[in-house]
């Protein structure tokens, strides 16, 4: 039953809840969008909790509160956002330019790859450009990777990755009935991105930013870590030359966070405050030699 689980589980996960979002959209009841978000949290930790990839990652080392708040924080700033998203599209549309009469499921997948190009060259620039850097940091500090720390961003930069996938959706005149999909599509891939269920992809790791591509990401080892950088999509990875992948290599909690900084802040005020104070890196821990 598990092998079973442990192939089926992402496409069905990011399928279901995507899919059962859709039909609450076009019965317009839009509401129902909380309950779909409720329940792929509750699915996400009770998988985790019985199909771990690491034990020891779902044990809190004393961040569930800070992490919780970082989810609460950045869910708000999004919704605020999608209320303010007429009067932009109103103010900043090319009218005509997006194609309302397609089905609401391919205006999805179009808002998903335009969405998806931006907030990866976001964050590929966020591992460049040292301001920014200094924001993105916060959530590569975390020290377990489970689902519900893919929300773990500082604020600001949620705003600068949010603008960068939205904003060229604004111009295009997204619906807000398809932007509120695209919100909770992003919340339920980012719940897979950083799953710390057992999963199996096959070929699908080839496609999708899921969990067994993204974890190499949150290497520690300084600059081994600038890789997989997409959000749904490996596409934009395989462009910009960062793809990366070692099956046999199995990730653990001594290969996470920021290895020139292992006394991070974990606390969330002080996680708020850390971009703007001044701080002393030290020496960067070696690489694995299966990781070269």
């Amino acid at each position: 039953m598990k092998r079973l689980v442990s192939w089926l589980y992402a496409p069905v996960f990011f399928a279901g809840f995507i899919g059962w979002a859709l039909a609450y959209v076009q019965a317009r009841q839009p509401q129902g969008l909380l309950l779909v978000f409720a329940s792929a949290v509750a699915v996400s930790f009770l998988v985790e909790q019985w199909l771990p990839y690491e034990r020891q990652w779902n044990r809190s080392l004393g961040d569930r509160r800070r992490d919780t708040l970082h989810a609460l924080v950045n869910e708000s700033l999004n919704a605020a956002g999608l209320l303010i998203l007429p009067g932009l599209t109103a103010l900043l549309a090319f009218e005509g330019l997006w194609p309302r009469g397609w089905p609401l499921w391919e205006q999805l997948l179009l808002a998903i790859v335009v969405a998806d190009a931006g907030i990866t060259l976001m964050h590929y620039a966020s591992h460049r450009v040292a301001p920014l850097w200094r924001l993105h940091a916060v959530h590569h500090s975390v020290q377990r990777l489970y689902g519900f720390n893919g929300l773990m961003k500082h604020p600001l930069h949620q705003m600068l990755e949010a603008t960068a996938g939205l904003l060229p959706l604004i111009l295009l005149g997204i619906p807000p009935d398809v932007a509120q999909l695209l919100a909770l599509a992003i919340a339920v891939q980012l719940l897979l991105q950083h799953s710390n269920v057992a999963m199996r992809l096959g070929p699908l790791r080839w496609v999708f930013a899921w969990a067994p591509v993204h974890r190499f990401h949150h290497m520690k080892y300084g600059r081994a870590g600038d890789v997989n950088f997409g959000l749904f999509f490996n596409l934009w990875d395989w462009l910009l030359g960062t793809a990366f992948y070692r099956p046999r290599y199995r990730m653990g909690p001594g290969d996470l966070g920021i290895g020139s900084r292992p006394d991070f802040p974990r606390d969330y005020v002080a996680q708020l405050r850390d971009p703007f104070a001044v701080v002393k890196s030290g020496k960067e821990p070696p690489l694995p030699q299966d990781l070269r």
